[in-house]
């Protein structure tokens, strides 16, 4: 059976810290790519298979726009996000089922209430119900369906692996990861992810955080779009006081977290970091892909000081500030 990095191949990445007590430690992998795209570090073993889950988007995204998906703005944005569910996120999600002569009965994303607690608080009091619209993959559903609208395939199955959209994003992963694909297995929303390496996703995603929109190569061209798409309406990205749109908000960086501990982060100058919790856990993605960038040299020590002050980093005991999550030894 296929495997993602074991305990012996992970190094430790985060601790947790309460009241001068090491509490619980974080292990995984994680790979950084100079503006280059030349690895300059290697923590733990990143040539392991991972699922990199949603972290898998932004590539996602830059095959539907390639297969015909005519986004642009907000709307192309949000196909890579794992959104909350907020009503301003449902809103631009049916305006881009709405502009393919698609409705929500399309998606083929599971029902689900929305993460956002005011949202879910609201419609719980209005006796509203789970819905796919508001299931945090949904932005990516659109795309997917607006792609096979645009180009002529069948909605119906559009999840399939073997349905032609799903084929073209195989094709697309493998183009921009440079490695063939080891596994597909199905995510939590229904669509086919890919098993690649650790390393894999970090080159992939260098190449769309560094692309040029005046390339002369559509997916180039498409991938630069979406950066810049992502990085002037971060709040499509995930929500207002998460973690990925705060990190974007605040040092002009490309963030995707993924299920079960997975990140990408592209700073400005293009400096790339992929990494792997291998507990699953993402209470410390964020701060330790930003601190990675600044030991390389892509982030200053007050911007991860500024980042690290809004992040929800600290420890409580009785109501109070007594630790923090933090980088751990090996970063």
């Amino acid at each position: 059976m296929l495997e993602t990095l074991t305990v012996a191949d992970a190094v430790e990445l985060a601790v947790v810290e309460r009241s001068g007590f090491i509490e619980s430690r974080h292990v995984g992998s994680a790979i950084v790519l100079s503006p280059d795209g030349d690895v300059v570090r290697r923590l733990g073993n990143p040539d392991a298979l991972i699922l990199p889950r949603s972290s898998l988007k932004p590539l996602q995204a830059v095959a539907c726009i390639t297969a015909g998906a005519e986004l642009a703005g907000e709307q192309l944005a949000i196909a890579s996000a794992s959104h909350v569910g907020t009503d301003r996120h449902v809103d631009l999600i049916r305006e881009v089922l709405t502009a393919g002569g698609l409705t929500e009965d399309h998606l083929g994303c599971p029902a689900a209430w929305p993460r956002d607690t005011a949202t879910r608080d609201e419609l719980v009091r209005e006796h509203g119900q789970q819905a796919r619209i508001r299931m945090d993959c949904s932005g990516k559903h659109a795309a997917m369906l607006r792609a096979c609208v645009a180009t002529g395939w069948p909605t119906e199955g559009y999840l399939h692996p073997t349905h032609p959209l799903q084929l073209h994003i195989r094709e697309v992963v493998e183009r921009l990861t440079g490695e063939k694909i080891a596994h597909t297995s199905v995510d939590g929303c229904g669509a086919p992810i890919h098993a690649i390496t650790l390393a894999g996703l970090g080159r992939a995603m260098h190449r769309i955080g560094s692309a040029s929109e005046r390339s002369p190569f559509a997916l180039h061209r498409v991938a630069g779009t979406l950066v810049r798409a992502v990085r002037e309406h971060p709040w499509t990205i995930e929500g207002p006081g998460r973690p990925d749109t705060i990190a974007i908000e605040t040092l002009g960086v490309f963030a995707k977290s993924g299920a079960e501990g997975v990140m990408v982060m592209v700073a400005p100058d293009g400096t790339t970091v992929a990494l792997k919790m291998l507990d699953g856990s993402a209470r410390a993605l964020t701060i330790v892909a930003a601190t990675l960038l600044a030991r390389a040299g892509a982030l200053s020590e007050a911007e991860l000081a500024t980042l690290a002050n809004a992040l929800p980093l600290a420890v409580l005991g009785g109501g109070s500030d007594v630790g923090m999550i933090r980088p751990g030894a090996a970063v």
